[in-house]
Parts: structure tokens; C-alpha cells; sequence
């Protein structure tokens, strides 16, 4: 018999996981979504997530509560006579007396081989770490940060071509048809849960502006992966010296290559780029307050020789 669930999801890293739910006969009684925020072109018309989106789409009435922590907000949530709950990035920490509604429990899909990588960036650290491998897993929730008990996973191969954009789409789908067979587990009376290890355990900290900027002395891998693990957003950026003015350029995809040269030299007429050891090649950039485009475009508007810099 299909089950009643409560899906709690924000961004479109949820959206393919809400979907599959759905397509496999599970009844979502209710969509839980942070509010709409301000957008648009000129930022003043509000924005509803894409799971809203999705949501309304699919005719699933959508709750947007400020807080989970007040006695109206769980009277509501324990109305819905879920038999549990779906969360994929909600975005917002569930209280135990949520935790506890649903009579089977709250379900995460996070996006990491936990215990590695438990909190906020697991896609983004796990490149800018230079890991081989990455993963999503199904947990049952507790009240601390991702360290409820495991379900089920699954594993993907980290590629240094991979931007934090390509694992994230990758995940995501993977994450959906996990989740599909975890609530299959579930409705059988068959998920087992296995505790987390206590060895291996790290922390995916919120990605800051300031970490955003390119640090040419390291080595060349290690460049490529703090580019690929901040694309596209917030976007790993240098600024383009010896020109009329600085210019701010973020770099959202390259490849290793070869050469050598002082640190943040361009090389030679393709973008090739001389890092502390080894050098990468630019395949895709973006100016400040332009598109994105390849680097071919980009050196037709802007051509550089060797011996122009990045700082």
C-alpha cells in the first residue's frame, strides 16, 4: 500500500526526488517549501522555490512556515497523518517533536558518503577537497547535524572535469531513485538502518565570498578543483591585470595542462594558465556583469598574449 508522505524540499537539487515519490504512487498529503523571496528582473516580484513550483504543478497543497518550533506549527504538520516524511535540503532544522510526528519517521537524502561531508556544501567541498568519490545516502533523521542512521547509498566517481553543477545534477538523480527504493523498503517493513561511524567525520561548511577568490601558487589539480567546486555559483574568480582597468573574471571550467611560469601568467594564446606547479587551460569564463561563454569567444573580444596576468 502506497504511503502517506509529507515532502520537505527547496531547491531543484529536491525537485527530481518530489517527482519520482509521486510517479511511484505515494500520496504527498503536503509539500513543506521555504517561503517565496523577491526576484525577477527588477527584484521586487516574489519567487516561489522550484519545489513549490513542482508542487502546485502536481496539485499538492504547499506550507511555507517561518518556524517548525511553535505548538500551531506542529499541530498542523501532525494533522496530516503522514505515515513519514521526505526531506531533501529543506533548508531549515526540523525540532524533535517533528521528527517524532510521522509514525515511521524523517527520511534525508544528503548529498555525501556520510559521516563525510556532514552540513551545508557537501557537493562543493567534496570537489574543492579533491575527493575521488562522492554519494548520496538515505538517513534517518535525529536532531543533530547528519548524523542520523544510514539506510541506503549510492556511489559516483568524482572526475576532475566534474563542476559542482555536474555532480549536483548527477546526485540529484541518483538521489531520487534512491529515495524511491528507500520508501519502497520502508512501506515493505524491510529498511534497515545502520549507525554512522564515528571515524572519517567532516564538516561541509557554508561556501563563503571570500574563499571564492583563485590562489594561482597552489598546484595545478588543486586549482582546477576550487574552480570546478565553485561553478557556477558563487563562481572562483581572479582579476585580469595590465589592462586598460582590472578586470574581474570568473573561471567556471578548465582542464590540466601543460606548462610552466610564474603563477597567474598567461602562456600562450589559449587561455593556458601557469600555476605553482603545473598549469590549467580556461574552457569557460565569464567577465564581471557579462555571459558566460567559451574561451574562444571570450579572447576574440578580449585577445591576450603570454605575459598578461591574473592576480
Amino acid at each position: 500500500m502506497p504511503l502517506r508522505l509529507i515532502f520537505m524540499g527547496t531547491p531543484d537539487f529536491s525537485v527530481p526526488t518530489l517527482l519520482e515519490l509521486v510517479a511511484h504512487g505515494h500520496e504527498i498529503v503536503a509539500v513543506y517549501t521555504r517561503a517565496p523571496k523577491p526576484g525577477g528582473r527588477r527584484g521586487l516580484q516574489l519567487q516561489p522555490t522550484p519545489v513549490e513550483d513542482a508542487a502546485r504543478k502536481l496539485g499538492v497543497p504547499v506550507l511555507t512556515p517561518k518556524t517548525l518550533k511553535t505548538q500551531e506549527a506542529l499541530d498542523e504538520f501532525r494533522a496530516l497523518d503522514a505515515d513519514a516524511a521526505v526531506v531533501v535540503a529543506y533548508g531549515m532544522i526540523l525540532p524533535q517533536a517533528i521528527l517524532d510526528a510521522p509514525k515511521l519517521g524523517c527520511y534525508n537524502l544528503h548529498a555525501s558518503l556520510l559521516p563525510r561531508w556532514r552540513g551545508a556544501a557537501p557537493i562543493n567541498r567534496a570537489i574543492m577537497a579533491g575527493d575521488a568519490e562522492s554519494g548520496v545516502m538515505v538517513m534517518k533523521m535525529d536532531v543533530g547535524l547528519d548524523t542520523g542512521d544510514v539506510a541506503m547509498a549510492e556511489r559516483i566517481a568524482i572526475s576532475d572535469s566534474m563542476t559542482a553543477r555536474d555532480l549536483h545534477d548527477r546526485l540529484s538523480r541518483l538521489g531520487a531513485d534512491l529515495m524511491v527504493r528507500a520508501m519502497a523498503a520502508l512501506e515493505r517493513g524491510g529498511l534497515q538502518l545502520r549507525k554512522q561511524s564515528e571515524e572519517g567525520v567532516t564538516y561541509a561548511a557554508k561556501i563563503e565570498k571570500a574563499e571564492a577568490r583563485i590562489d594561482w601558487s597552489k598546484p595545478a589539480r588543486a586549482v582546477l578543483r576550487h574552480i570546478h567546486g565553485l561553478s557556477p555559483f558563487p563562481g572562483a574568480w581572479s582579476e585580469l591585470a595590465n589592462i586598460s582597468e582590472n578586470a574581474r573574471v570568473k573561471i567556471l571550467r578548465c582542464e590540466l595542462a601543460k606548462g610552466t611560469g610564474v603563477p597567474g601568467e598567461v602562456l600562450d594564446d589559449q587561455l593556458t594558465i601557469a600555476c605553482g606547479e603545473g598549469a590549467i587551460r580556461i574552457l569557460e569564463l565569464q567577465r564581471e556583469g557579462k555571459a558566460r561563454v567559451q574561451a574562444a569567444d571570450f579572447l576574440r573580444g578580449m585577445p591576450l598574449k603570454a605575459g598578461a596576468r591574473f592576480n
